[in-house]
């Protein structure tokens, strides 16, 4: 899988689109930051998902609690802890 490097403006982390399963993934790494960059990067992620087959994936160092409230009710989250202890949470618009 080939990730490629993309530029989304209002952001301070890179971003990467790539393809698996039918599906269009959006991924940045959000370990290195502090509050409130996960959250602000995040939220400006979240207008990339246009369509059912559109995923953003985030990297946490710790579940994002706080995030969770902010984002529309038309999307949902799905959380995974990492073997690393980091989490990967991919979030998805509702059908």
């Amino acid at each position: 899988m080939k990730k490629e490097l993309i530029e989304v403006p209002r952001t301070t982390l890179d971003f990467f689109k790539y393809e698996e399963d039918g599906l269009t993934y959006y991924e940045y790494d959000a370990t290195g930051c502090q509050p409130p960059e996960p959250m602000v990067n995040t939220m400006v992620g979240l207008s990339l998902l246009k369509s059912k087959n559109d995923r953003l994936v985030g990297i946490f160092f710790h579940e994002p609690f706080p995030l969770y409230e902010r984002i529309p009710l038309t999307i949902s989250h799905e959380a995974a802890q990492l073997e690393s202890g980091d989490f990967r949470i991919t979030f998805k618009l509702e059908e």
